[in-house]
């Protein structure tokens, strides 16, 4: 029994050793960016030599990782325009959130007649997701399926935002999302958002409008200001300020728009052009 009880109490004080040792020289890792400094531990805090990302500890890693896992589906159609998704698309895979495509069918996207997107899921398979978003090119035309608008008001209830960029909001629209809400797109659609959608407050020269669970950017590098400004919303300024820096994306200006969500911590509402 008293080499037993010697035992444990040399076990206890080498556990006791280990997390003062732990303690005393914490490791630092780099926020996952699917590069290959997700690999690399540092000795001090700071910035990663590679991606420029701020270091975190290691011992908060996992659930800093699992606090990333935002769902996001990107509902693409034929001749979206290519800029409108790829931006948001990037600002959103490097801030850690999954993105996956959505569409009608799983058949092949042609996007501006030139590339070739293939959806992960369709209508009837696609999952659950945090944010719905949408994009532009040919979406005036493209949001009167009546298939996809069924299916968006089948996501109000477990959806966290909805996203558009440029005329991505008329499928907003069309499922009665921006009724009352105050909404901008494409610069040269403005007019038919406001003739197609009387009951929304359709503002022109503003680059991205937040009510609050619906987010509505104008066309192709407002997008990405958009995308970088959601990122902010649910992570923090930090992290949408270390993915513009990553993205070499030095025309992001941090609240430039118009901000009517009262929760969001930076609120101070500002209409630049």
């Amino acid at each position: 029994m008293k080499q037993l009880l010697i035992v444990l109490l040399c076990l206890s004080q080498f556990s006791a050793m280990s997390q003062q040792i732990a303690t005393t020289n914490p490791k630092y890792a780099c926020p996952p960016c699917d590069n290959d400094c997700d690999q690399l531990e540092f000795e001090k805090s700071g910035n990663c030599t590679q991606c420029d990302m701020k270091l975190i500890l290691k011992s908060k890693l996992i659930n800093y990782t699992k606090s990333m896992k935002k769902t996001i589906a990107f509902y693409l159609h034929d001749g979206v325009e290519v800029l409108d998704f790829a931006g948001p698309l990037e600002v959103f895979t490097i801030s850690g959130f999954e993105v996956f495509i959505v569409s009608k069918t799983t058949d092949p996207i042609i996007s501006q007649g030139v590339l070739k997107v293939i959806p992960d899921y369709s209508l009837k398979d696609a999952p659950k997701a945090d944010i719905l978003a949408f994009f532009g090119g040919n979406g005036a035309s493209a949001s009167k399926d009546k298939e996809v608008i069924k299916w968006i008001h089948k996501q109000q209830e477990t959806v966290d935002y909805f996203f558009s960029v440029c005329t991505g909001a008329f499928f907003l629209g069309q499922a009665g999302l921006l009724d009352n809400q105050t909404v901008t797109t494409f610069h040269l659609s403005i007019n038919s958002l406001r003739e197609s959608f009387p009951k929304a407050k359709v503002l022109s020269g503003v680059r991205f409008v937040d009510n609050g669970k619906i987010i509505t950017t104008a066309g192709i590098s407002a997008g990405i200001d958009g995308a970088l400004h959601l990122v902010e919303k649910i992570y923090g300024k930090e992290r949408a300020i270390q993915t513009s820096i990553y993205m070499e994306y030095d025309k992001w200006v941090p609240d430039e728009g118009l901000i009517l969500d009262k929760s969001f911590p930076s609120s101070t509402t500002t209409n630049k052009h």
